[in-house]
């Protein structure tokens, strides 16, 4: 499979964008290791139709409107369980939240098991390749406690701020 990647320029920082003829297979934030697959690169998003709609997209959602990812193709490459996990964080609606935990219940009904492990949710929401557009910085630890984010909590404290949602940190009185 042959697939193509650009930058876009974010309020955060440069965004990777990779995407195959179908679909965005990963975006990556600043700071994070860019997916695992040899692209080509393109010069800007509007070389490819994916890419632009994906830009158009982050434009759209660092502008402040409430977005649906179902908007997009998306293909993100994981095993059935991560699936499964990334499918339950495009559930969380802009400005809202849920737990490690609620994911980890949730999880174990779909899966028709007995109970989940919140770690192993937090592992599966932790290789999320799609940042943001499957929104795993919406998924926080018990107590609406601030917890890792692939790409450095000073970004999903920025993400979360935009979308004015309210979590506890020790660095901070959100």
């Amino acid at each position: 499979m042959v697939y193509f990647t650009t930058q876009y320029d974010s309020p955060l920082g440069t965004i990777g964008l990779v995407c195959s003829d179908k679909a965005l297979v990963s975006l990556w934030l600043p700071g994070q290791t860019p997916f695992g697959k040899e692209a080509q690169p393109l010069p800007c998003p509007d070389a490819h139709p994916i890419l632009d709609q994906a830009a158009r997209w982050l434009d759209r959602y660092f502008a402040g409107e409430r977005l649906d990812a179902a908007e997009l193709p998306l293909a993100p490459e994981g095993s059935p369980f991560r699936q499964t996990v990334w499918k339950l964080l495009l559930e969380i609606p802009w400005g809202q939240t849920a737990t490690y935990g609620q994911l980890a219940a949730k999880a174990a009904a779909i899966l028709c098991k007995k109970q989940m492990s919140a770690q192993a949710v937090g592992q599966a929401v932790g290789a999320n390749p799609i940042a943001i557009m499957i929104p795993c910085h919406r998924c926080l630890g018990a107590n609406r406690q601030l917890t890792g984010y692939a790409g450095g909590l000073h970004l999903k404290r920025a993400l979360l701020d935009m979308e004015e949602i309210t979590y506890n940190d020790r660095r901070s009185s959100r």
